[in-house]
């Protein structure tokens, strides 16, 4: 690992930096490892023996505020792009496929996820035994999908979009979060 790529590496622990947002696939990269982390709390809080309040808050705030606009990034923008730039022995359109497929499945139980997650925090009341098999179940189908795009989709990004794939990526990123377009960030200055 280069000395630059630890300084941009995060743990995961906090949203993703919009620093990042001038690489949109290190952006994605990045997004990945926190959805990665969040899973983890996920998984936590499905076996934990009492209520972590804390723990709780920041999964509701990812889910409530990075999530979509992660998905958004890669179902608007990311895999339409692949789809016209990849060859067919890339075979992108499967894997695209698959990878809706979890996304789909932990869309579908989100609304039960925060559901169950707000009521912990409203009620003091802890996660029943079916519960915490959806909070599990959840946390496999965003694992997946993170697995199976940093494998296969971001390798073949890299090679596959050009500069202006690229930039146009970044700036519809940055717009989904509400920052100005990097050309005008820089003419702000």
């Amino acid at each position: 690992m280069q000395p630059t790529e630890t300084v941009l590496r995060g743990c995961g622990d906090k949203p993703t930096s919009p620093g990042l947002l001038a690489n949109p696939l290190d952006f994605i990269s990045e997004d990945h490892l926190r959805e990665r982390q969040i899973c983890a709390v996920i998984e936590r809080l499905a076996t934990a023996t009492s209520l972590d309040p804390q723990a709780i808050t920041s999964v509701l705030r990812f889910l409530n505020e990075e999530l979509n606009v992660h998905l958004r990034d890669e179902a608007e923008d990311l895999f339409p792009l692949l789809s016209r730039r990849c060859t067919q022995e890339d075979a992108i359109e499967g894997a695209i496929t698959r990878i809706r497929a979890d996304q789909d499945e932990a869309m579908r139980l989100l609304p039960q996820v925060r559901a169950m997650l707000a009521g912990c925090l409203d009620d003091g009341v802890d996660l029943t035994v079916e519960e915490r098999a959806v909070l599990t179940k959840f946390a496999g189908h965003v694992r997946r999908h993170v697995i199976a795009e940093n494998a296969i989709l971001l390798p073949i990004a890299r090679v596959r979009l050009t500069q202006v794939d690229l930039r146009t990526l970044s700036k519809h990123m940055r717009s989904r979060r509400g920052l100005p377009d990097l050309l005008e960030a820089i003419h702000a200055e």
